[in-house]
């Protein structure tokens, strides 16, 4: 099963992100893969944002993860673009079970290292403002909060 939402601009992947928040729940884990420029850091920050975090969201491209925790839930927000060394280097499986929400930019880099249980989100870029999310639940609560939002 996957879903389809179209977007026309920043603001609506932002809106996007933030009805994906609002069915938010401990130790969700959003994969996002994309071209360079396709809105996942956008994402990212409209999710921060309707979690009430008023830091200035960028990715961490160079730092890998950055940790919100002055939130009403953590945020781990990844980007693996660069990666150069193993997941397990980096603690990657420790984060998924800390109570907070991932969400991984780049997420086709660790694939084999992801949980069974993790909404994907593949980003297609059409043009300079227009953007296909293609959303895929794996697992039951992920399910549950696509229909809830979607």
């Amino acid at each position: 099963m996957e879903y389809k939402i179209t977007t026309k601009s920043e603001e609506e992947t932002i809106e996007l992100a933030q009805n994906i928040e609002s069915e938010k729940f401990p130790n969700l884990i959003i994969c996002l893969e994309g071209d360079l420029g396709s809105g996942k850091t956008v994402f990212a920050k409209g999710f921060a944002s309707a979690l009430g975090i008023d830091e200035i969201i960028t990715s961490p491209t160079f730092t890998l993860i950055k940790e919100y925790t002055n939130s009403e839930m953590p945020l781990y927000h990844m980007d693996f673009y660069r990666l150069d060394k193993s997941p397990e280097e980096i603690g990657l499986d420790e984060y998924y079970n800390k109570g907070g929400i991932v969400i991984i930019e780049w997420a086709d880099v660790v694939r084999d290292y992801l949980p069974e249980e993790r909404l994907d989100i593949r980003i297609v870029l059409l043009d300079e403002d227009t953007r296909i999310f293609v959303i895929t639940p794996h697992g039951k609560k992920y399910i549950d909060l696509c229909e809830a939002v979607l």
